[in-house]
Parts: structure tokens; C-alpha cells; sequence
């Protein structure tokens, strides 16, 4: 992933905008990659008018902002499911698509590592659920570990998991390349365009209200990442969510040395080298408080930095380049919440609880076949809203 400069995204949102259409079949709040991903999917199934609208430019809030990591390293079938579907998705996007540059998406796996003997044992389960699913993952010794990764340091590693066909991509491509073949089908997006309440009548969607007017609807899909919340105070609805942050450094580029992401769910780090050359790393926080604050912190960056050159050491000596923070749309069980509200017309799209990018191209193709009334490809009756009513959570235990 080629970090892309604010110009280019703001340039390439102005390319793409529309005049504000008075009614529209559907309406999706929201233009980052799940968004994106939601409106080309409907429209691909010929779903009728599609209006996306979104208060900044593209990808300009947690897409722009992520790791934009991809892996199907999972602790629980949902998960894994979803992110098999996706992963096919991404590995013939380019082409899906019709997008005439590259979503630079790079297959060179996820490197798991286990310090903790509770941690070994758990990998030990989630290595016999995805190879009962086809994830073509191993569990490795902490030798094996470093045949892969040379520079990493193995002292108190138990031991590791690979999957070679986990890796990355780049989040603004793979948002402008869901909108472009959007708007090649009809999609009409509006940039800087704020939905500030959804009209209802009867507890039925009647339409969305923005700061450039009215649109007339019956159908809204809010895919509004961290604003999801908000949105779905617009119809009186409280769903169990919250914004959290998450700070993220790139370092200066350097010749290629790290093939896969490398990352630690007990001590909370990621780490990646992009095609560029450059080191994107993150470290989750666990004292980190609910709320919109993007600002970055030099504590962040002197953890990351200590953390980081323990476990690869090289790294140390290069140059941070800058750091920034993203916000992670949280559910108390780390999966996401898909599909219909009590409001009539509603759908709902978020809480990916930090894995939004890599989950977007099998929510987009999910939410259009339950707004279509069709029966989704993958059984995601776990994943709707009314679980937390009945009390039916299953926990993801591989998450940073």
C-alpha cells in the first residue's frame, strides 16, 4: 500500500461527483470502502436509482485511515467465511472491476505469533477451524517462523501461524475502484455532501435529509463507520456500538526484508512492509477510551517504537516518516452488524470493530442480496442487530 497524499483523494472525489437527485431507490450513507462497496454490489444487481452520499471525500475517514490489512486468520466460522469470500474478491478486483490502475493488492500472508501458552492453545483451535474450512494456514515453530521472516526476533515466540494467501492492499484504489465501476453502472456519488436525518413516517424510511437537500427514499444503508451510532440515533435507534482509536506510523521506505504482515493479538502490534518500501505498523491500546478523537500521541509513538524493534530489530533503525490515528467502529463482540433495523427501509452496515476493509468487498455483495430480499450467500444470521437482544454473542478472540 502506497500511502496516497489528501490531494489525490480530494482530487479524485471532485472528479466523481453529482448533482443532488431529488428521489433515489436507495440511498447509502457513507463513502468509504464499505460504502463504495454496497452501491456498485446494488447496482450491479440493477437495484434501481443509487445515491451515495458522503459528508467529506472519499475514503477520507477509516478507510483512508487503516492498515488495510486482509487475512482469514480467524477465531470464530463467521469471520473466517466472510474473509475467504473476500480475499477471492480482492484477488480478482483489478479485473472485476474494470480498474485501469492497481488496488496494489500484495499476497504475502500473515505471520501470527503466540507468546503466551493460553495464546499457543487458542491458535492450536483456530488453525483446526480454518483448515476445516479450506484456509490453506500451518502452525509453526518459532524456527519455522523465522525461515519466513529472517529478521524477527523468536525469544518468547511459543509459536506461529502462516497463511500465504492472507496480505494487503491499497484502501484508496480499492474505494475509488468500487466507486468508479459504481458510477459506470449508475451510481450517483455526492462528496461533501452531509446527511444530517433520516425522514420516517410510521417507522418507515421515508427519506434523507443533507446539507444540499432532500433525496426521497424507502431504502437507506447506513455504512457510516464510527458515525453509524449517529445515524442510527436519526430514527431513535441505540445500537451496542462505539468509536475507539487507533494510532497507526509509516517509516521511511527501504529495499524489500518483510514478506507478510507479522502481528501479535497478546501484545497488540501489527506490522507490515508496503510495496513502496515503507513500514506501516499499529498497536492497539486497551486503556484507549470510546470517541471521534483522531489526533496522534508521541506515548504511541514511543510504545510502537519500543514494542516493534524488540520483535524486528532492523526496524529500529529507520526514520518514522509521520503517524496518524484512525477510528474503529467497536461491538461488544467484535463482529459486525449487517442487515435490517426495526425501522423500516434501514440497513445497517458497521461495527467491524477494525476490519471493515478487509470484510468490504463480501458486505457489499451481502447487504445488496438482503435489500434485494434475496437469501445472502453466507448464513449471517449471527450478525444481525437482534443478537444483542437475545443475548447471542460469539466472541472473536483474534483481534488487536
Amino acid at each position: 500500500m502506497k500511502v496516497m497524499p489528501m490531494t489525490w483523494a480530494r482530487a479524485t472525489s471532485s472528479r466523481i461527483a453529482d448533482e443532488l437527485p431529488k428521489t433515489a431507490d436507495a440511498v447509502v450513507i457513507g463513502g468509504g470502502v464499505i460504502g463504495t462497496s454496497i452501491a456498485y454490489h446494488l447496482a450491479k444487481k440493477g437495484f434501481g436509482r443509487i445515491a451515495l452520499v458522503e459528508r467529506s471525500y472519499l475514503a477520507c475517514g477509516s478507510s483512508g485511515r487503516c492498515g488495510a490489512g486482509v487475512r482469514q486468520q480467524w477465531g470464530t466460522k463467521l469471520n473466517c467465511l466472510l474473509s475467504i469470500d473476500s480475499v477471492k474478491a480482492f484477488e480478482r478486483m483489478d479485473e472485476e472491476l474494470g480498474y485501469s490502475r492497481s488496488i496494489e493488492f500484495k499476497q504475502g500472508g500473515y505471520l501470527l505469533l503466540a507468546y503466551t501458552r493460553r495464546e499457543a492453545e487458542q491458535f492450536r483451535e483456530n488453525v483446526r477451524l480454518q483448515q476445516e474450512l479450506g484456509i490453506p494456514v500451518s502452525l509453526l515453530t518459532p524456527s519455522e517462523a523465522r525461515e519466513i521472516v529472517p529478521i524477527l526476533n523468536t525469544d518468547c515466540v511459543h509459536l506461529a501461524t502462516f497463511c500465504p494467501t492472507d496480505g494487503h492492499a491499497n484502501p484508496f484504489h480499492v474505494t475509488y475502484a468500487y466507486a468508479t465501476a459504481g458510477k459506470r453502472l449508475g451510481v450517483k456519488i455526492h462528496t461533501f455532501t452531509e446527511a444530517y436525518d433520516i425522514m420516517t413516517e410510521s417507522g418507515k424510511v421515508e427519506g434523507v435529509k443533507t446539507n444540499k437537500g432532500t433525496i426521497s427514499t424507502d431504502v437507506v444503508i447506513c455504512a457510516a463507520g464510527p458515525y453509524s451510532g449517529v445515524v442510527a440515533r436519526m430514527v431513535g435507534l441505540d445500537i451496542p456500538f462505539y468509536p475507539e482509536r487507533h494510532q497507526i506510523l509509516v517509516t521511511e521506505p527501504v529495499e524489500p526484508v518483510l514478506g507478510p504482515m507479522v502481528m501479535s493479538f497478546s501484545r497488540r502490534f501489527y506490522c507490515q512492509q508496503t510495496p513502496h518500501g515503507s513500514f506501516i505498523m499499529g498497536m492497539g491500546d486497551p486503556k484507549e477510551k470510546p470517541g471521534f478523537s483522531v489526533s496522534s500521541t508521541w506515548e504511541f509513538l514511543v510504545e510502537m517504537a519500543e514494542e516493534i524493534t524488540k520483535v524486528l530489530p532492523p526496524v529500529g533503525q529507520l526514520s518514522v516518516v509521520r503517524q496518524w490515528a484512525g477510528l474503529y467502529d467497536m461491538t461488544p463482540d467484535a463482529h459486525p452488524i449487517l442487515g435490517s433495523t426495526p425501522c423500516a427501509g434501514l440497513y445497517l452496515a458497521c461495527g467491524f470493530s477494525g476490519h471493515g476493509f478487509m470484510l468490504a468487498p463480501v458486505t457489499g455483495k451481502l447487504i445488496s442480496e438482503i435489500v434485494c430480499d434475496e437469501e445472502p450467500s453466507i448464513d449471517i444470521h449471527g450478525l444481525d442487530l437482534g443478537r444483542f437482544e437475545r443475548g447471542e454473542l460469539v466472541i472473536e478472540p483474534s483481534v488487536v
